[in-house]
């Protein structure tokens, strides 16, 4: 009875979770990316103030709710000694969202290849 009950209460309130990563080198706006979007789509959400937005070291988490999906965004750091772990959350992730700053033109070379590095199997 209990399954039974369960799996209702499942079907009924549970929302999908996907997960997205948002990847792109240190300083291209990442969280503030997730920032915005958590601002955005949560309604009782205020946000951090921008300028208080640091070098993510390591990861931040963000969830928004959109209709019946839960979007899980894992911010992942964009220093050069971290990109090598990028490709260990891929398995887990549904979406990746690559952040570009446009604005700096030194590091658009950089950028590119730090996004076509090679993903280990």
């Amino acid at each position: 009875m209990y399954t039974l009950l369960s799996g209702l209460y499942k079907y009924m309130f549970q929302k999908d979770e996907y997960c997205i990563l948002i990847l792109g080198l240190d300083n291209a706006g990442k969280t503030t990316f997730l920032e915005q979007s958590k601002t955005r789509f949560n309604k009782n959400y205020k946000g951090m103030s921008l300028s208080k937005i640091t070098t993510t070291v390591g990861l931040n988490i963000g969830t928004v709710d959109v209709g019946k999906a839960r979007l899980m965004f894992w911010d992942l750091g964009g220093q050069e000694e971290l990109q090598s772990l990028w490709d260990k959350y891929y398995a887990e992730c549904h979406g990746v969202i690559y952040v570009i700053d446009s604005t700096d033109e030194d590091r658009l070379a950089e950028s590119k290849q730090a996004f076509d590095l090679p993903v280990n199997p």
